[in-house]
């Protein structure tokens, strides 16, 4: 099994969130499905600024969801690099499903949202209402994890997923179950790293297994690393800046 230097059996993800959206722009509102949304030219700038940030580091791999915001915001951040790796595509890193139809306006979105997150931990808690249980959610997003932390030919890779998909990854990597999932802020374009101590099998199991989890880094934004003047949330964020950019003349 490939390991990071210097380790015998450690491995790194960098698990990125997609660069900024706007769920409620022309061109959201003519496919009339959020899933389609693609970066703004601040999510661009955000992903850009990703891409100096990865421009010297050695990725084995890169992996989106498949999604269009978060396979620009990989393609962005590979453009930086000297030999990037060929983007694939893991369907079950995309975000969880949720009921965003039923959301009419931006005011909606951030009330319904909000404190969503603080409910994963519930009996049957759904990504709003109609939408994909967290705990289903989690269950995919972590086959997949798991099934990539298995495959040989690799020491870094990078993962650009979603806010909700992260924080669930998140919550498990520390060990804190779904209570803890509405406290890992994810900001747009923002890069976690995850070191994972990886031991032969035990007799009788398959692959390698993961005998311990170092966060290194969490909720990273290289366009901002001090978070200077970024104080919402990053649905916050989203909801105010589209606001004033509407009310423009």
């Amino acid at each position: 099994m490939s390991t990071l230097a210097g380790t015998t059996g450690r491995r790194r993800i960098y698990l990125m969130r997609h660069g900024h959206v706007d769920y409620f722009s022309a061109e959201a509102a003519k496919s009339a499905n959020a899933r389609d949304v693609v970066l703004t030219a601040k999510g661009r700038l955000e992903a850009d600024a990703a891409g100096h940030a990865f421009a010297n580091v050695v990725l084995d791999r890169a992996i989106c969801s498949g999604l269009p915001r978060s396979k620009e915001t990989a393609e962005i951040v590979l453009s930086r690099s000297v030999n990037p790796p060929m983007l694939e595509t893991e369907p079950a890193l995309v975000e969880i499903h949720g009921g965003w139809a039923s959301v009419a306006s931006r005011k909606e979105l951030t009330a319904a949202m909000s404190f969503h997150f603080a409910r994963a931990a519930e009996d049957g808690a759904t990504m709003l209402e109609g939408g994909e249980a967290f705990v289903a959610a989690q269950s995919r997003a972590l086959d997949a994890v798991r099934r990539l932390l298995g495959e040989p030919g690799w020491r870094q890779i990078l993962i650009v997923a979603h806010e909700g998909i992260n924080r669930l990854i998140l919550s498990w990597a520390v060990g804190a179950g779904l209570g803890s999932t509405s406290a890992f802020e994810q900001d747009t374009g923002c890069i976690n790293v995850i070191d994972f101590d990886m031991t032969p099998a035990e007799e009788g199991a398959s692959g390698p297994q993961i005998e311990r989890v170092l966060i290194k880094a969490l909720n990273l934004t290289p366009y901002n690393y001090l978070k200077h003047g970024m104080n919402m949330s990053s649905l916050e964020a989203i909801v105010a800046v589209d606001e004033a950019s509407l009310q423009q003349p």
